[in-house]
């Protein structure tokens, strides 16, 4: 009763939000619906413009804020998005003011739609866009959530609420390019930039907040860093757990500002754009325009941005041009478009691996790359860093930094490059190299030499013979032909097949592609093995540079081709701290292998489960390795393009470095979701003991991960194995033995007695294992998101304490140890269960 009453309150206050005479609300009810019928020129800044509003939230400040259907330019799409605007007396009305305004969110800007398109909020509490034709574009996917109605708020934020008045989904939490006064930045959220001012598709610039800074990269294979920003931790007791836009600056949030400008009552809005700036913009009050108030602090000087100039663009001094010739050397590239040389250049003969004998480094003189903030740099001197690159078909250039010892950059793409001068870049010792395809040159011609004269008495004969020699090779070339057309025919098959096996070779984003040969002398023959996976083992190898690497060799790819696909175009398009980075690949018709770097502490088993208290890990250690797989498991969630599931979450899965930084690895079980596709039906697969009992239902989620990582979660704080056969028979699987010792409120009983350390944090210990409790329980609706559990790691979100502890489905665990005896056995799509088999439900 009272939450319908809170419900009735809350419309009639949406009613009085708007004038009796306005069309316009800030607050829409279920079963509203809008279509986009906008009309032309109504609503117009300087920028030809169109908009259709559908929520209007004017405010008494400086700014205001509508979202509705809106393009610009030539009108080809119409986004949904949320705009800004100077509120400049707005009247709301059937004709509200609505002037200057500027995207500052949008929904569909890698799908734009048309006019008619729909905008629904159902009956459910699901915000749908729709084609004219009824296609779905996008959704919040939040029917069955409690949602009571739709809103803009002051601050520009759209939000679904229910009837607590309560966010169950906002705009906020999905930013696009752009930043509002009052908005936060989550840490591992990020800004990404629109391809340009007149394409809402997504570019490759993004802006990050990570644990130790802001990041700011574009999405290449791998990243190319431009800017990392630190903080300065000190006087901060944590990470922080978002940075914060507001009119005085960027502030963590602990509330030190980190990026200070002095503007307070002039309308702001933060945005990314597209050559890679970070820009502030003011609305200027006797210009009538936004102005760019506070430039990027990301860098220096202009030149300093990756795509100022476009790929293979030259900047210098605000203009742009393409790499010249040294000397009487030949011209290599040329502008894109002449009219706009800030779109970059092209190759005049593009760069191609099967006539890799012709590559060549063209030495720029007095020219740089942009500032590169790169982890994968190499010790090298000058000669093997230009050798390292011509050898390496993926290489674009040799960046090579002289000093003691000299540094060697290969990046895969190349994006803008600058002219040193003593003004900008004083200090620079570099020298860049850029791989260019030279034509090969054809041979001298043939001398001329002239014919001996005819006698007449012959050239009667000669006629003949030059008819009959015409004839004769007339008809040998057509059969030449039909002998070419049924060897082509014949061999067709077999082609096919060939070209089945060479499937690889189109495989696209990968770093580098290796030669089994040059594997083969990396490992030493394959001769010190590291541990075996679930597709084949593993060894260390040391390339040509000294940099260390895991090879994985396949075991063929018979039956096997999409797991090695999804490996190969999964890891190699995905790049973040605590995920495993493929270095490249190695493809042939008899061997498969994969590169990934090396990490030096070996698997979390190793060290979980020994007894010996010198090697066992403190609590601290535990505790962020614990949160480095979290972190990397809700990237893959959440973060990615399309989601993606692990499937496979085990300590034989979780690598150590140097310093006990954990990375997820082995995505060769993993399937990718599409981000609007909540459920996925597949086979069984992954490894007994850290199974979801969700998978004897056909109905499988991303949650799954969430169960295994509770699993995991548990060996790491009791230090013993799930299924331990060394134990009693009752005490032989761990979820049995922390159902029983919950019951009895004896849970510091499983705190690992390996280390002292453990033992004196036992209580952190036992809040961790009900963290735990969380993700196991066998409702997946119960568990939480692994986005939760990392705010809940970093301090900032409470856990449930309505726990239910009977997680243990026996039903599960007898079914696989029908299957196999042991605890470690990896299971895959060979094993399926009759539920599995029977499909969808």
């Amino acid at each position: 009763m009272d939450c319908v009453l809170q419900c009735l309150i809350l419309f009639i206050a949406s009613f009085h939000l708007a004038y009796a005479e306005s069309i316009y609300y800030s607050v829409a009810n279920l079963s509203s619906s809008w279509t986009n019928n906008p009309v032309p020129g109504e609503y117009v800044g300087y920028d030809r413009s169109e908009l259709m509003p559908i929520l209007l939230r004017p405010n008494e400040g400086p700014t205001s804020f509508v979202c509705g259907f809106y393009c610009n330019y030539d009108c080809d799409g119409y986004l949904f998005a949320v705009l800004i605007f100077p509120t400049m007396n707005v009247t709301v009305g059937r004709h509200p003011r609505i002037i200057y305004p500027r995207v500052v969110w949008s929904a569909n800007r890698h799908a734009l739609v048309s006019v008619n398109a729909t905008l629904e909020l159902t009956p459910e509490g699901d915000l749908i866009l729709r084609e004219a034709n009824g296609a779905e574009v996008w959704s919040t996917h939040t029917s069955g959530k409690s949602v009571v109605g739709l809103s803009l708020n002051e601050t520009g934020n759209l939000v679904l609420f229910d009837c607590n008045n309560s966010s169950v989904w906002q705009s906020f939490d999905h930013p696009t390019d752009s930043l509002v006064p009052g908005q936060k930045l989550a840490l591992g959220a990020k800004l990404t930039a629109s391809v340009s001012k007149k394409d809402w598709s997504q570019g490759l610039i993004s802006f990050s907040v990570y644990s130790d800074g802001l990041v700011a990269c574009v999405e290449s294979n791998p990243p190319q860093i431009y800017s990392y920003r630190h903080f300065d931790y000190s006087g901060v007791i944590k990470e922080p757990s978002h940075v914060i836009f507001k009119n005085e600056g960027l502030f963590l949030s602990s509330g030190r500002r980190i990026w200070p400008f002095f503007s307070a009552s002039s309308p702001l809005y933060l945005k990314l754009e597209p050559k890679g700036q970070v820009t502030v913009y003011e609305w200027v009050w006797n210009e009538y325009d936004w102005k760019v108030y506070g430039d990027s602090f990301l860098a220096n000087y202009d030149c300093e941005y990756p795509l100022i100039c476009g790929k293979y663009g030259v900047c210098s001094v605000g203009q742009c041009g393409c790499p010249g010739p040294n000397g009487g050397e030949t011209v290599y590239f040329r502008p894109i478009n002449f009219k706009q040389p800030d779109l970059g250049c092209s190759e005049i003969t593009s760069l191609t691996c099967e006539a890799s004998q012709y590559h060549s480094l063209l030495e720029l003189n007095d020219i740089i790359y942009f500032p590169v903030v790169n982890e994968y740099g190499i010790d090298y001197d000058i000669e093997s860093c230009k050798q390292a690159c011509l050898e390496n078909c993926s290489c674009k250039a040799a960046i090579f930094t002289h000093g003691e010892p000299g540094y060697c950059h290969l990046p895969s793409e190349i994006f803008s490059l600058a002219l040193m001068n003593t003004e900008t870049y004083p200090f620079s010792n570099s020298t860049t190299f850029i791989k260019v395809q030279n034509v090969p040159k054809e041979g001298p011609p043939a001398p001329v030499i002239d014919p001996a004269p005819i006698p007449p008495s012959s050239m009667k004969t000669s006629r003949i013979e030059v008819i009959l020699a015409s004839c004769f090779g007339a008809f040998f070339v057509m059969f030449l032909v039909v002998i070419i057309i049924w060897h082509s025919l014949f061999l067709k098959r077999k082609d096919s097949k060939e070209d089945e096996e060479d499937f690889l070779k189109q495989v696209p984003g990968v770093p580098i592609r290796f030669s089994n040969e040059s594997l083969v002398v990396a490992t030493e023959n394959f001769s010190q093995k590291l541990g075996e996976g679930g597709f084949g083992s593993v060894f260390k190898g040391i390339l040509r540079d000294g940099t260390k690497v895991a090879v994985k060799c396949l075991d063929g790819l018979v039956g096997r081709k999409d797991s090695f696909l999804a490996e190969v175009e999964t890891i190699g398009g995905i790049h973040h701290m605590n995920l495993v980075r493929l270095v490249g690949y190695c493809a042939t018709k008899s061997n498969q292998s994969l590169v990934y770097e090396y990490m030096c502490n070996g698997s979390l088993d190793k060290w979980i489960f020994r007894r010996s208290q010198e090697l066992a890990l403190d609590w601290q250690t535990r505790r962020k390795i614990i949160l480095d797989v979290a972190k990397g498991l809700a990237y893959l969630h959440g973060d990615c393009q399309k989601k993606i599931v692990h499937f496979d979450i085990k300590p034989q899965n979780i690598l150590l470095d140097e310093n006990f930084n954990a990375k997820v690895s082995d995505f060769g079980l993993s399937k990718l979701i599409d981000k609007d596709q909540s459920l996925v039906v597949t086979t069984l697969r992954g490894t007994v003991g850290y199974l979801a009992p969700e998978w004897l239902s056909s109905t499988i989620t991303e949650k799954i991960d969430v169960y295994s990582f509770g699993v995991v979660m548990l060996e790491i704080l009791c230090g013993r194995k799930n299924l331990d056969r060394s134990q009693p028979e009752e005490d032989m699987h761990l979820l049995n033995v922390f159902k029983k010792k919950a019951k009895e409120d004896q849970l510091l009983d499983l705190v690992d007695k390996s280390s002292e350390d453990m033992l004196f944090h036992g209580i952190e210990v036992v809040e961790m294992m009900k963290l735990a409790a969380w993700c196991l329980q066998n409702d997946t609706a119960c568990r939480p998101s692994m986005s939760v559990v990392v705010k809940v790691l970093e301090g900032v979100m409470d856990f449930e304490d309505n726990l239910d502890y009977s997680f243990l489905n026996p039903q599960i665990s007898r079914a696989m140890e029908a299957v196999h005896n042991s605890n470690d056995v990896a299971v895959t799509a060979s094993l399926v269960l009759p539920s599995i088999l029977s499909g969808p439900r």
